[in-house]
């Protein structure tokens, strides 16, 4: 991700197509240690291809996946809901107790 990264903001900078060398060098400026030889496999799947197109059809891959935790929660058994609402009740119970820690004396008393 790092060297994508890299890659698109070099591409910010001005330098239509960055090469590995320049990936490279904003890496290590950064402290970042380099990996060359996954540098060059993104670099090879690049290579041709429109970066904007990419990100254009990656975001609408995106678009199509759920994201929601409907079905999640809609897949639990009775008996996780009952956990849930037993751990919900002894929350308030644990709040309810800690309240109590005033010994009856007020702030403003």
């Amino acid at each position: 991700m790092k060297y994508l990264a890299a890659y698109l903001l070099l591409q910010q900078g001005g330098v239509q197509t960055p090469s590995a060398e320049q990936i490279s060098d904003l890496l290590q400026t950064v402290g970042s240690e380099v990996d060359e030889s996954r540098l060059s496999v993104l670099l090879k799947e690049l290579e041709g291809k429109d970066i904007s197109e990419l990100i254009a059809e990656g975001s609408s891959k995106l678009a199509s996946v759920p994201s929601g935790g409907a079905a999640a929660a809609g897949a639990s058994s009775g008996a996780a809901a009952g956990a849930t609402e037993e751990a919900a009740e002894e929350a308030a119970e644990e709040e309810k107790e800690e309240s109590d820690d005033d010994m009856g004396f007020g702030l403003f008393d």
